[in-house]
C-alpha cells in the first residue's frame, strides 16, 4: 500500500505542472483539466516521492509537478513495478501502461542539474475506472493474474505504404489473427523500411511498454533496404531462430522462394520478435503455423509458465 502525496496538472504540455488540492479521473481521458489527458495510453504520470527525495538530495530546489508529473506517490518504486499493473485509488483506477519515455528536449531541470528522473523513472497509465482523488488516499497496487491476456504490438515496414502509395494489408491481417487468438493489440505501426526507426521502436515497445510479442511484417527479402532482419539481431539479447527456421521450414512445402526469406526471431529482454513475411498470403499461411505454439514461450518470459521438464 501507498499514499498520494500530490496531484499536480497543467493547461498546456511541456510546462512544469501545479499542485492540486483534488483531481477528477475519467475513464479512457485521463485527468480533467490536464492537458495530457486523451484517447491514448499515456493519460497519467506518475512518480515515486522516493525519487524526487533522493534527487533533492543532489542539491536540486524542485516543487512537485517540475518534473511534468501528474501524481507524486509514495511507497513504490514504480519504474521497477511490471507494465499491467493496477493502481486502486479509492474508486478510480489506473492501469500501468509504460516505464519511462523519450526526452524530445532537455528540460529547466536537466539545464539546472545536468539529470532529469522522469524520462527513466516516471511511469504512465490510462484510467480504467474514474473517480475524484485527493493527496492523502491510499493506493494499492494490485496482483497481476497469471492468466492475463498476452499483449503485442504490430510493424509493418514498406516504403510504398509509409508514403501512402500502397494499402498495407498485412499489419491488419496480423492483427485481426492475434486478436481472435486472445491477444491484446496496443500499437500498430507502419514504418518505412530501414534501420533506425525499426530499432527504435523495437527497443520502445520493448523497454518502455513491455509488449509479451512483437510482430514485424516486411523487409526480410533481397532488396537494398530490406534491413528489418539486420534490425531485429541488432536489438535482441538472445536470438530464437528456431521460430524463424520453423516458418521457412514450412513455407518450402509450398513454394521454394521460401528459401530467400532472410527472416529472424529473437528476443529482448522479455519481449518475442519474430519477423513475418511481407505478403499477406504468406503472412497467414506463417501464423497458421506458428500461433498455436508461441503463449508457452511467452509464458515462460513472462513467469507464469515452467520449463517443460524432460524424463
Amino acid at each position: 500500500m501507498g499514499k498520494v502525496i500530490a496531484i499536480c496538472i497543467s493547461d498546456k504540455k511541456g510546462i512544469q505542472k501545479t499542485e492540486t488540492d483534488h483531481a477528477e479521473l475519467k475513464e479512457n481521458y485521463g485527468i480533467m483539466g490536464d492537458a495530457h489527458a486523451g484517447n491514448w495510453h499515456r493519460q497519467v504520470s506518475l512518480l515515486s516521492l522516493e525519487q524526487i527525495e533522493e534527487f533533492r538530495q543532489k542539491g536540486a530546489d524542485i516543487a512537485f509537478g517540475a518534473f511534468g508529473e501528474n501524481l507524486v506517490v509514495e511507497g513504490f518504486h514504480l519504474s521497477e513495478m511490471p507494465v499491467g499493473t493496477c493502481f486502486q485509488i479509492g474508486e478510480a483506477m489506473l492501469k500501468l501502461t509504460q516505464i519511462g519515455k523519450e526526452c524530445h528536449s532537455h528540460c529547466e531541470i536537466y539545464k539546472v542539474m545536468g539529470d532529469c528522473i522522469m524520462p527513466r523513472e516516471g511511469v504512465f497509465a490510462e484510467v480504467l475506472k474514474g473517480g475524484v482523488i485527493r493527496p492523502g488516499d491510499e493506493i494499492h497496487a494490485l496482483p497481476l493474474s497469471d492468466d492475463r491476456s498476452f499483449t503485442a504490438a504490430v510493424i509493418t515496414l514498406s516504403d510504398k505504404g509509409h508514403a501512402g502509395e500502397r494499402e498495407d494489408q498485412s499489419g491488419p491481417l496480423i492483427q485481426k489473427m492475434l486478436e481472435c487468438q486472445g491477444y491484446e493489440v496496443i500499437e500498430k505501426l507502419l514504418l518505412p523500411d530501414g534501420r533506425k526507426s525499426l530499432e527504435k521502436q523495437l527497443c520502445r515497445l520493448a523497454d518502455q511498454r513491455q509488449v509479451n510479442l512483437i510482430l514485424t511484417t516486411g523487409g526480410t527479402g533481397f532488396a537494398e533496404r530490406d534491413v528489418t532482419p539486420e534490425a531485429t539481431q541488432a536489438v535482441c539479447d538472445r536470438m530464437a531462430m528456431g521460430i524463424a527456421e520453423a516458418i521457412r521450414q514450412y513455407s518450402l512445402t509450398i513454394t521454394g522462394r521460401a528459401m530467400l526469406s532472410r527472416a529472424v526471431s529473437g528476443i529482448r529482454k522479455k519481449t518475442l520478435i519474430v519477423n513475418l513475411p511481407g505478403s499477406p498470403k504468406a503472412v497467414q499461411e506463417s501464423l497458421d503455423y506458428i500461433l498455436p505454439h508461441l503463449e508457452h514461450g511467452l509464458g515462460i518470459l513472462r513467469g507464469t509458465a515452467g520449463e517443460c521438464a524432460g524424463g
